[in-house]
């Protein structure tokens, strides 16, 4: 008897062992839980393959909470999530697989602008819908994506620099050091030429270092020790979002630097998080211009307009604001959801 019962709890043993190595196995890191070939398809459920650049900024996992809240299967819908870890390369083979699994529509928010043309004929000859989000693509077909969602990066570097040449307009000499996002990204682009358009109008502008934090609190940081090293004057430290900001700001803590409203040197920082404004109402960030990371209900709004057969616009900009440490309220950190 007690053979038998020992020979039983092996067998239910193996038995669990089996099934929570299968359901590991189909989740694994949280991102992908298609099985191999097509799609799991029923008559209710429109299937949305995303490809998401990573989780390198808060910036980034709200955009990607945004999409799961969103693309539920109570809303009708079922996400498979690929975590690209900001590698092009993943990207493409996500694209590939999306469609060797014929989901419904293809969701990318691009590492980088270039690179992109042949995976996304691959998906257009497939047939699917190809919707680009946050940043943009360079491609030689326009025909090639469906329409695009997102910000207007240059017009956030435009709205930064018209608040430098508003508080630097007596200044003999405006020394700026710039930290750059993930190079050849459209928000580094936009932010850098709204940047570069502001120095080539301004002779007493001086661009000290470029360097780039890709997007990352961490880099941001090791960037700005090197920079601290470098030069003994800083006017305005230029981040291309709020994590390099933060650790911008803990390099020049570390070094014994002051900054913000109160200091000499300004910091100008782009996204307009929860934690940014926190940091813009403490008075550490100068001026930090919005970028909206809540894009799953504007996808969702274009997959209904081509669900009934219409065409969405090809290019939908977000509405988006900024805002001073000099007239910042709680209210408006209060507000912000992500």
């Amino acid at each position: 008897m007690k053979k038998g019962f020992a020979i039983s709890v092996c067998a239910l043993v193996l038995v669990f062992a089996l099934v929570f190595a299968l359901y590991t196995e189909r989740n694994r890191g949280g991102v992908d839980s298609s099985p191999p070939g097509e799609a799991e398809k029923t008559d209710d459920l429109i299937v949305i393959g995303f490809s998401q650049v990573g989780a390198e900024s808060d910036w980034r996992m709200a955009n990607t909470k945004s999409m799961r809240e969103t693309f539920t299967e109570a809303n009708g819908y079922r996400l498979i999530l690929k975590d690209a870890q900001q590698k092009q390369a993943n990207q493409i083979d996500a694209i590939r697989d999306f469609v060797s699994q014929k989901v419904d529509y293809i969701v990318l928010a691009p590492v980088t602008e270039e690179g992109w043309d042949e995976a996304l004929k691959e998906a257009k000859d497939a047939g699917i819908p190809f919707i680009v989000v946050d940043r943009m693509i360079k491609v030689s077909d326009q025909g090639l994506y469906t329409c695009w969602v997102g910000s207007d990066f240059r017009k956030e570097g435009d709205i930064a620099v018209a608040w430098m040449e508003k508080n630097f307009a007596s200044a003999d000499e405006v020394v700026i050091a710039h930290l750059q996002g993930n190079l050849g990204s459209s928000a580094q682009i936009g932010r850098t030429e709204g940047l570069q358009a502001g120095v080539d109008r301004n002779v007493n502008w001086k661009v000290a270092v470029r360097d780039s934090g890709d997007f990352t609190q961490v880099k941001g940081k090791e960037v700005m020790a090197r920079i601290l090293k470098q030069y003994d004057k800083i006017d305005v430290l230029y981040c291309e979002n709020d994590n390099m900001a933060f650790g911008a700001m803990e390099a020049m803590d570390e070094a014994g630097w002051p900054y913000g409203a109160s200091a000499d040197i300004a910091i100008i920082s782009f996204d307009a998080t929860r934690g940014g404004l926190e940091a813009t109402l403490a008075g550490k960030i100068n001026y930090n211009v919005e970028c909206n990371p809540l894009h799953g209900p504007r996808v969702e709004s274009l997959i209904r307009q081509l669900e009934k057969g219409e065409t969405p616009s090809k290019l939908a900009y977000v509405d988006e604001e900024a805002f001073d440490a000099a007239t910042i309220t709680r209210q408006s950190v209060d507000a912000r959801e992500y």
